[in-house]
């Protein structure tokens, strides 16, 4: 095998055109051989300059042979190779649309180890102004901040895979500027709307049973769809969440992995939930716990939930919140109950307990507001005992 030779060694030399060209080595294909980057430039002057920012750039560098395919090459390398087992069905469709609508049609040709941060950030902003191109070659309208969001997180990780894969010296994505959060407001049933709400599905006697272990699990809506008998159990009072529910896709309804892996959990039920499911369970007539009702060897769709969600909150005369704002109400009452951030996390199948903390800082600054207001007032009580003395 060659002996390689450190990264940085080159070449200089007048062309007959009078231009200067220099090069680099920047890494080794299989064999040994080395692979180079070239430089052009007027003067011998502005080529050493070149050199030297070039040589920087690729300082410690060992790229692989496969440094050199494409973008859109490299994206879809990643995406069956790197990403296809550890994502869920829906998620890598959702990827490989981002791919082939979003990012080929403006970057899939590019060299991969030479892309510059300020050549993916003009990429952000043209995306975001000229949209998707369909495959007629026609294009979209301007993309919503979310999806650019989408786009970078996307790219991100995947060129930080080509960075372990050595591919790229660094993450050009690292730098650019994306539009901020713009999430829609998160929304809950006060004390009062809670209490309309819960009174309006006790008479309905098909959903009462489904919604109330919402309001007292806080489970996503795919989760709660998703719940099996063997999932319950019966002695211990415990629920174990492990798969989920998704859209119908070609006719079919998606059965597969929690959100997250931390989404695979087991909960302590609330004691009139555990009663309420032990009761369930005594007339159950399929493996669902909360099964289709015309097709009980089905589970529940999802999309069913949302839209009697609709349904009852309008005879409750409440606002039309969505069916995830459900689980912000159960996590925003816990936390306010006393309930700490880690436990909390988790029950709802979070990451961390600081994702949960940063989610719901609205309700925790209020619970320290309190939790300083006592302290002011045993201290007053403590200092003022201490002047009578």
């Amino acid at each position: 095998m060659a002996k390689r030779r450190p990264s940085g060694d080159g070449m200089v030399r007048k062309r007959a055109d009078e231009r200067w060209e220099g090069r680099i080595v920047v890494g080794h294909k299989n064999n040994g051989k080395p692979i180079y980057r070239y430089v052009l430039a007027k003067t011998q002057a502005e080529l050493t300059q070149k050199l030297h920012d070039k040589i920087e750039m690729y300082r410690d560098a060992d790229l692989s042979e496969d440094c050199n395919m494409t973008l859109g090459e490299w994206l879809d390398k990643w995406i069956n190779e790197f990403m296809i087992f550890t994502v869920r069905e829906g998620t890598l469709s959702a990827y490989k649309s981002l791919i082939e609508h979003q990012i080929k049609p403006y970057l899939g040709n590019r060299p991969l180890s030479t892309l510059t941060t300020n050549e993916i950030q003009k990429f952000y902003n043209t995306v975001k102004k000229q949209g998707r191109v369909n495959p007629d070659k026609t294009r979209g309208t301007e993309l919503a901040d979310s999806m650019v969001r989408k786009i970078h997180m996307l790219l991100h990780e995947s060129l930080d895979t080509a960075m372990r894969q050595r591919l790229v010296v660094n993450n050009p994505t690292s730098g650019t500027t994306i539009p901020k959060n713009n999430y829609q407001a998160k929304q809950i049933l006060n004390d009062e709307q809670l209490e309309k709400f819960m009174e309006v599905i006790k008479s309905d006697k098909q959903w009462h049973d489904f919604f109330y272990t919402e309001l007292t699990t806080g489970l996503r809506r795919g989760e709660i769809c998703g719940l099996r008998w063997e999932d319950f159990d019966g002695q211990s009072g415990k629920l174990k969440i492990r798969r989920s529910v998704g859209r119908i896709k070609n006719g079919i309804l998606p059965i597969g992995e929690t959100k997250t892996e931390t989404g695979i959990r087991e909960i302590i039920l609330p004691p009139s939930t555990f009663e309420l499911l032990s009761r369930r369970k005594e007339n159950a007539v399929g493996d669902w716990i909360f099964p289709n009702f015309y097709r009980p060897e089905e589970p529940l769709n999802p999309q069913s939930a949302y839209t009697h969600l609709k349904v009852l909150l309008k005879q409750a005369e409440l606002p039309l919140i969505r069916f995830h704002d459900l689980r912000h109400t159960f996590a925003t009452h816990a936390i306010a109950g006393g309930v700490d951030a880690k436990t909390l996390s988790g029950i709802l199948g979070h990451t961390n307990a600081s994702f949960t903390l940063d989610t719901y800082t609205h309700v925790t600054t209020d619970m320290q507001k309190n939790a300083a207001k006592i302290v002011g007032n045993f201290m007053d009580d403590i200092i003022g005992g201490m002047k009578l003395g």
